[in-house]
């Protein structure tokens, strides 16, 4: 069985065909074509350790750490393995480096969602955070959108400003980042709403990637209180504190919007709380693999 680091990872993972096999995956995923149960997480010292399996037209099992702390160290705050195994005989196909792929298909889905639910003429984009999942959202989001205008915040405005520099864009306040934007990503590692409804200019798109606790959130009860997108139900019900903790109804699954099977009204506020599912590491674990070959 071949073991795929992330060196090779980055060098077969294609990012538009990437874009592509995740908006495939999760209109499968609504239509009840993929097994997937709800990630099983175990509290670790002050990390967490996940379990995702999933199975439809590929097959495997992610295992990822999630260690906020590692944000002031060298270490990533995720990693991940991915196995992945042939669906007919169960024959173990490879084992590769999850922490691209989990960084590269959450910004891959949250560009799907943009494509599906953002105005097609979205010209601001705002990031609240300044992380690996900025930088990622940035790279894959000017993929279905053409900006004229990025803007950045980040609790720690030395690190807003690094990225600002380093990307082209502007660092500034998370108001005045929100004020007007378009399309918006939080990705954070808060534990507290850091985006207020009240900023949100009316046909805004939201993609909420952090928040992946049951007792976390990145949005308050105003921001939430708009037409609810999320990745899975079951999932968004059990580990998706933006939704628990303001009581929203989420309105589809991304993959039922893809499906045709439900469509947000033109001009609606809309807002993609993004958990990061199995059946997405799988999809694009095999694209890897098929590459690899």
């Amino acid at each position: 069985m071949e073991y795929l680091d992330e060196e090779k990872v980055r060098r077969f993972l294609d990012l538009d065909a990437l874009i592509a096999a995740m908006r495939q995956v999760l209109a499968e995923f609504s239509a009840g074509k993929w097994q997937q149960p709800v990630r099983r997480v175990l509290a670790q010292n002050s990390g967490f350790f996940g379990v995702m399996p999933a199975s439809g037209k590929a097959m495997g099992i992610k295992l990822v750490t999630f260690y906020p702390g590692n944000a002031s160290s060298a270490l990533p705050t995720h990693m991940a393995v991915i196995a992945l195994f042939d669906p007919q005989t169960g024959e173990p196909l490879a084992l590769m480096d999850g922490r691209y792929i989990t960084e590269m298909r959450t910004a891959a889905v949250s560009a799907v969602a943009t494509d599906a639910l953002a105005a097609p003429d979205a010209k601001v984009l705002a990031l609240l955070g300044a992380g690996v999942q900025a930088q990622s959202h940035l790279e894959m989001l000017r993929r279905v959108r053409s900006f004229d205008e990025v803007r950045v915040w980040n609790h720690h405005p030395d690190k807003a400003g690094r990225f600002a520099e380093e990307h082209g864009c502007k660092a500034t306040e998370a108001e005045a980042a929100v004020r007007d934007a378009d399309v918006i990503v939080t990705a954070t590692s808060s534990r507290e709403p850091i985006l207020k409804g009240a900023w949100l200019k009316p046909g805004a798109h939201v993609n909420a990637v952090g928040a992946s606790r049951p007792d976390w959130r990145e949005l308050d009860d105003d921001a939430m209180d708009n037409v609810v997108i999320v990745d899975s139900y079951e999932g968004a019900a059990k580990e998706a504190g933006d939704v628990i903790l303001s009581g929203a109804e989420p309105f589809a699954e991304l993959g039922e919007i893809l499906n045709g099977a439900k469509q947000a009204e033109p001009g609606a506020t809309t807002v993609f709380k993004s958990l990061g599912m199995a059946v997405e590491d799988v999809a694009a674990a095999k694209l890897v693999y098929d590459a690899s070959r």
